[in-house]
């Protein structure tokens, strides 16, 4: 997806609909075990010589569950908000700090042509929008760590009990109290 600054500029504002395909660019490995195509909502907007993009982007993932390795599937809404400036990123040493405390919380991303892809910037987003710690559901009990036995399908009767061995004198201790 294609985004031309000269045409932002001239035309104000460009809405931005469609889908992009994704593979290729995300990994099918680690945690993220499929995903669909990225359904692309944007609008483009002329800011002072800028290209602020706004809206939203919506993609299917399938990532494995982080207590019992089943497929969870998942439909992500990912608020999508970025200024873009043609040029250089400026030297941070140049700049006299307390001149610039105003445009401090600037974020700006710099683009060197005047044409650039958009997909790299989505794709970030969608991979910082992915859940860290995807759940099958709020009670997975999880896999047993003893035997690897999938909890919520069934109880595998593992004893469990481990004391840590700098503890176990004081098990001891009690045990001789009683």
């Amino acid at each position: 997806m294609l985004i031309h600054l000269k045409d932002v500029a001239s035309k104000g504002a460009i809405r931005l609909n469609g889908t992009e395909d994704l593979n290729g660019v995300l990994p099918k490995k680690g945690s993220l075990l499929d995903f669909g195509p990225l359904q692309v909502q944007l609008e483009a907007r002329n800011q002072e010589g800028m290209a602020e993009v706004t809206g939203q982007l919506e993609i299917d993932v399938e990532q494995a569950c982080s207590r019992c390795l089943a497929p969870v599937r998942q439909k992500l809404t990912i608020p999508f908000h970025e200024t873009f400036v043609k040029g250089e990123e400026p030297d941070p040493e140049a700049f006299d700090l307390e001149a610039d405390e105003d445009e401090a919380g600037d974020d700006f991303l710099y683009v060197q042509e005047d044409r650039f892809d958009l997909l790299p910037y989505l794709a970030e987003s969608v991979m910082l929008a992915l859940p860290f710690i995807p759940l099958c559901s709020s009670n997975c009990q999880g896999l047993c760590p003893v035997c690897g036995t999938n909890r919520n399908e069934q109880a595998c009767g593992c004893k469990q009990d481990k004391v840590d061995p700098r503890l176990a004198g004081l098990a001891d201790f009690f045990n001789n109290q009683s």
